[in-house]
């Protein structure tokens, strides 16, 4: 069984971080020694797979990062400092199976950043929390209730982004095909400047032809690159899409596997 307690070097000198009992979906961590206040860690999704639970996430203070602040009076400082701080980090498995950390903005209570040797101080508690919470027995129990916690919200964002994506390749191919017949016209258009410009020279034409802002060599050359970016962009935005939809698709499937819970009698 993980010791309930485990000792964090840090560039301010060691912290004790204290696990109470898991409550619902989180472990709170009571800080002692060269920090005081407390870390909140629960489950949450690998931020590369939306759908998949096997993350855990690290927040300064008794709260969910991503749901409220706590008050700056209860935000975790250092044991020599008055100044509360918030932020969050996530511990995650790369495709080698391997540990990374992605760092959240960590700022004061008055959102200014900290300063080098407080980041660090900061990031070193919030890890080892977090590496904590990955070791324990009870991890599955701690990602099961984040899925819980997290699906409904998460079935919200999905629906909306796919329908946004979606909805951005149809006007980024509107765009494309729009792109043709406007080069062609302004070719035509600087054809019959250029006709002008050799029966009678004159400096109007002679800026429509030049290659400067608004002439129509300028409006030419945009059309000519624009028509193959909107296509290339359109389809990374039908690839969100598709990523967004099958992402929620997953996440549906998760919540019909799961098994219900008897109704109290």
């Amino acid at each position: 069984m993980t010791s309930p307690s485990l000792t964090i070097d840090t560039p301010a000198g060691p912290v004790r971080a204290t696990a109470g009992h898991r409550d619902a979906d989180a472990v709170v961590f009571e800080l002692g020694r060269a920090m005081r206040g407390s870390v909140h860690v629960t489950g949450t999704t690998h931020p590369r797979h939306w759908d998949q639970f096997t993350a855990v996430r690290a927040c300064l203070g008794p709260v969910n990062a991503f749901k409220t602040t706590a008050p700056d009076k209860d935000l975790p400082r250092l044991a020599n400092g008055r100044t509360g701080y918030h932020g969050s980090l996530i511990l995650y498995r790369d495709s080698l199976e391997r540990p990374e950390a992605s760092v959240n903005p960590l700022s004061s209570a008055a959102d200014h950043p900290p300063s080098e040797k407080t980041a660090a101080v900061l990031t070193a508690v919030l890890r080892g929390c977090a590496e904590h919470i990955a070791q324990r027995v009870d991890l599955p129990a701690v990602l099961e209730a984040s899925r819980q916690r997290d699906i409904p919200g998460l079935l919200r964002f999905l629906t909306w982004s796919a329908a946004y994506h979606q909805a951005e390749a149809v006007r980024l191919e509107r765009e494309a095909r729009a792109a043709l017949p406007a080069r062609k016209a302004g070719e035509a258009a600087w054809r019959t400047a250029a006709q002008w410009l050799a029966l009678s020279p004159h400096p109007v034409v002679l800026l429509m032809l030049a290659d400067c802002p608004d002439s129509l060599t300028r409006k030419i050359r945009g059309l000519q690159w624009w028509a193959p970016y909107c296509v290339d962009a359109a389809a990374e935005e039908r690839e969100r899409a598709r990523r967004a939809q099958a992402e929620a698709d997953s996440l549906r499937a998760q919540q019909r596997r799961r098994p219900r819970g008897r109704r109290p009698s």
